[in-house]
């Protein structure tokens, strides 16, 4: 019977298949924070991409617009008082106004730090602490 002073640490239970158990188990839990925090990087990449198309679709449509109108101004060259000058400012509106979007749409399509920057910094981080100091 030990003694109360004798307080001796004791090995956990289950032995080596129990270590071996909590050891995989670590594994596990740790590949699936790394592949939750993955999949959420991909859904931002997702969500960025479709924005910068959607801001890239309107500038496409304002390049359209602009287009039909320069076509609308040639036509209506006719010597009609201030008629041209409407229309060239609404083409150089519409022309200016899509080249605005589209760099808009560039910059948002432009990832911010790389593909998925938060999951390498975190497999990094995981590299480094398993690695033996020198």
């Amino acid at each position: 019977m030990p003694s109360p002073g004798d307080q001796r640490l004791t090995p956990p239970t289950g032995g080596l298949f129990g270590s071996l158990r909590r050891l995989v188990t670590g594994l596990l839990e740790l590949g699936q924070v790394r592949f939750e925090l993955l999949c959420t990087e991909i859904e931002q990449q997702k969500l960025r991409i479709f924005d910068g198309l959607l801001w890239a679709a309107v500038a496409f449509l304002f390049f359209g617009v602009g287009l039909l109108l320069l076509l609308a101004l040639l036509v209506a060259l006719a010597p009609e008082s201030l008629r041209p000058l409407v229309l060239g400012l609404l083409s150089l509106s519409c022309l200016g106004l899509g080249v605005w979007l589209m760099l808009q749409a560039r910059r948002r399509l432009a990832p911010p730090g790389g593909a998925l920057p938060a999951s390498r910094t975190e497999l990094e981080r995981d590299l480094n602490a398993l690695r033996p100091p020198e």
